[in-house]
């Protein structure tokens, strides 16, 4: 449920939290235990709730930041405004989850900041390329139900940047939490406000939200420039419809993706996005 310096809090068929430290081996075999992983444990002391994993078992998936495993979905919340939105950092966050393959749905929180015209374009950019988008407010309790209803029965993944509404939308959804889960969540004792660790939060039978540090940069690690178009959703319709093969829809001539954008049936903020991140990866590779 929750890493913390060396010790990992287990939640155990027996309904009980254990303080757990991981064997040795794992260490050797360079393998840590994530937040999320399902665990095998040996209980070394049922009165103090002590324990020891002694294996970690298959991961369905697993990322690196947050650094969380078996998540059903994501869901990223960015505010409208203040902070402003930065797109490019939600875009290198929708890339890692679809490396990954794991579904992504976007929130974005204080949509009474904005005006009808600046959400209309935030909501475009992104339900234009396929991913479920939903405009919230937590502070007027608009967009709540919806997203209950995308939780319910899953193990999400929730993450964002700083000050963008998502503990509060967090502690919201815990609000109506049955006693047996809000007896692991005071166990776990969660700080009321910032989140410095990830940490799976039972809000709701089956229903899993695992909450994670703030993030304010992330960067494309271990992949090669040519990969990055297999990643934009936008662009695999027209996979195979331009003039040459491989085309990496930045100069070539009679490039379907180029056509699109021009015929705007494209973002040009998420094709643009695309040419910085290329530009990004292939100076990395450089040194």
């Amino acid at each position: 449920m929750k890493g913390i310096a060396g010790f990992y809090y287990v939640y155990a068929e027996d309904g009980e939290v254990y303080e757990c430290k991981a064997k040795g081996i794992f260490r050797k075999e360079n393998q840590k235990p994530l937040v999320g992983d399902d665990v095998e444990i040996q209980i070394l002391d049922r009165e103090e709730k002590e324990g020891s994993i002694t294996s970690i078992l298959p991961r369905r998936n697993s990322l690196i930041r947050p650094a969380v495993a078996n998540v059903d979905q994501a869901f990223v919340i960015f505010a409208a405004e203040n902070p402003k939105p930065n797109l490019m950092l939600l875009d290198r966050f929708l890339i890692m989850m679809e490396r990954e393959g794991i579904p992504a749905v976007i929130c974005f929180n204080k949509k009474d900041l904005v005006s009808p015209e600046e959400l209309e374009v935030l909501y475009e950019t992104y339900a234009g390329c396929g991913y479920q988008v939903i405009l919230s407010s937590v502070n007027l309790g608009e967009g709540v139900e919806e997203i209950r209803q995308i939780l319910q029965g899953k193990t999400t993944v929730v993450a964002g940047p700083s000050g963008v509404g998502k503990s509060s939308l967090t502690n919201l959804m815990q609000e109506d939490v049955q006693m047996e889960t809000g007896e692991i969540s005071k166990k776990l004792k969660r700080g009321r406000h910032t989140t410095r660790h990830s940490q799976v939060i039972p809000v709701a039978e089956n229903t899993y939200l695992v909450d994670t540090p703030g993030f304010t940069s992330l960067y494309l690690t271990d992949m090669e420039e040519q990969e990055l178009k297999d990643y934009f959703r936008e662009f695999q319709q027209y996979e195979g419809k331009c003039r040459f093969q491989g085309c990496r829809h930045i100069h070539e001539p009679g490039c379907a993706v180029k056509e699109a954008l021009e015929n705007q049936k494209i973002s040009r903020i998420r094709y643009e996005d695309y040419l910085g991140l290329y530009e990004e990866l292939k100076e990395k590779r450089r040194y």
